[in-house]
């Protein structure tokens, strides 16, 4: 039974045309193909371990309802999840520590739906705390012994991140003096630096002996560090979703060229062991994992993600590394109306006439006249036909009694409310693979 809370961000979400944050499980259609295998993965860096992963799917295929569905399931089982959208002009992916700061600005939790990085530090050293007053040589009262020998305990904690960045355990103790001391703000401004912001005070920096701002290099010594800390406070691990690296198609040559490469080296640091605790997850179209300005441009990348789709698809092998999404058909379409028009009729006012007067028929004719409107891509409707029905038939139906979708709903959609690839399908393009793009610098 979904919470009064929860069905009202699910139709709120729908009715502007996005994808829920939570509550994912109530619309989920096809997911039983892979949920075993995406929980065992899990539950293997839960244990520790890292797992690397790709989804694949056309525009509308669902993956990012997948990946959040994902996040939900895995915020139920002790991870933290991040989902960062990587772009050429906001988070470039040859800026690992751009997307290091993107990643700590969407930390979730079960308790907290973002911006979750200082209860993460908090609860570390809360928990640290509580182990050194296990050991019953030191009493809650004496607080400087108990700092000091916390303070000694993260070391220790730390020490192999500490080969890498030795300023990370150093700004951590600092932000804990600087709380204990009651100074808010430079605690706010060690937290803000240690998440990979820029711009800190060169006052502040000072204080707590610490120089410039991070960098590639140091952007992945503190992911491993974040990871301990993680781990040590109690979560299972980190699910980091990087959504959309088809982007890099569009780029300069020169700077996909780049963000290729630190795609490449993400995957061997995981591979190697790196980041016990990761679960590192991308997706794109199949045009970037197969067609010459994706991955295929660095064979050595192209070679880890490599996996064989020639089978049925019925077969595909939900342990390898790439996972394909099949795209929605009418019916999967018509499948989640129902699923959302159930949801809706829950938590509304008239929930007898919403079931009556938007049926299964009404369902399917809004379906078919959607994917219809936009060129006959099934693929490309999901999003216009979930705001459709929420929008203009459930919400009408809920308010006005002598609304009648039969009688008085005709489908119109506007040029200014759809995306830029629902608006090439409608002109005949199926997705934005199919235009032809720019290789500036060749």
């Amino acid at each position: 039974m979904i919470s009064p809370k929860r069905r009202t961000e699910i139709i709120d979400a729908l009715r502007r045309g996005t994808v829920p944050q939570r509550g994912l499980d109530a619309l989920a259609v096809g997911t039983e193909r892979f949920t075993a295998a995406l929980d065992a993965e899990l539950e293997t860096v839960a244990g520790g371990g890292a797992v690397f992963k790709a989804i694949r799917g056309e525009y509308g295929s669902g993956k990012t309802f997948t990946v959040r569905w994902l996040a939900e399931r895995a915020r139920q089982n002790g991870f933290v999840t991040s989902e960062v959208q990587i772009s050429e002009g906001e988070t470039p992916l040859h800026h690992l520590q751009t997307v290091y700061r993107r990643a700590v600005e969407r930390l979730a939790t079960s308790d907290e739906p973002a911006g979750a990085m200082r209860s993460i530090i908090d609860g570390w050293f809360y928990a640290l705390e509580n182990d050194v007053l296990a050991e019953g040589t030191i009493s809650d009262q004496d607080v400087d012994r108990l700092v000091q020998a916390t303070d000694e305990l993260a070391g220790r904690r730390l020490a192999e991140v500490s080969k890498l960045a030795p300023v990370f355990p150093l700004v951590l103790r600092a932000y804990r003096q600087a709380l204990a001391g009651g100074d808010t703000a430079t605690a706010d401004g060690l937290l803000a630096w240690l998440g990979g912001q820029p711009h800190i005070a060169a006052s502040l920096k000072r204080s707590a002996g610490i120089k410039g701002d991070l960098d590639h290099d140091g952007a992945l010594a503190f992911l491993s560090g974040l990871l301990v800390v993680m781990r040590d406070a109690g979560f299972s691990g980190l699910l980091l979703v990087l959504d959309e690296v088809e982007t890099l198609q569009r780029m300069r040559s020169d700077a996909r060229d780049r963000a290729l490469n630190a795609l490449r080296q993400l995957i061997d640091e995981v591979d190697a062991g790196r980041f016990p605790g990761l679960y590192l997850l991308i997706t794109g179209t199949p045009a970037f994992f197969d067609g010459p300005q994706g991955a295929s441009r660095l064979p050595p990348l192209a070679q880890r993600l490599h996996t064989d789709f020639t089978a049925d698809a019925r077969f595909d092998n939900p342990r390898a590394i790439q996972l394909r999404l099949r795209g929605f058909t009418i019916e999967s379409l018509c499948e989640v109306g129902r699923n959302v028009r159930d949801i809706y009729a829950d938590g509304a006012s008239q929930p007898e006439r919403v079931r009556a007067r938007c049926d299964d028929a009404t369902i399917e004719t809004l379906a078919e006249s959607v994917t219809g409107n936009l060129g006959g891509n099934v693929g490309v409707a999901p999003r216009v036909f979930l705001k459709k029905l929420v929008g203009d038939l459930l919400d009408r139906i809920d308010q006005f009694a002598d609304f009648d979708p039969k009688k008085d709903y005709a489908l119109t959609i506007a040029d200014a409310e759809l995306s830029e690839i629902e608006r090439n399908a409608r002109r005949g393009a199926a997705s934005v693979d199919d235009i032809e793009l720019e290789d500036e610098g060749e």
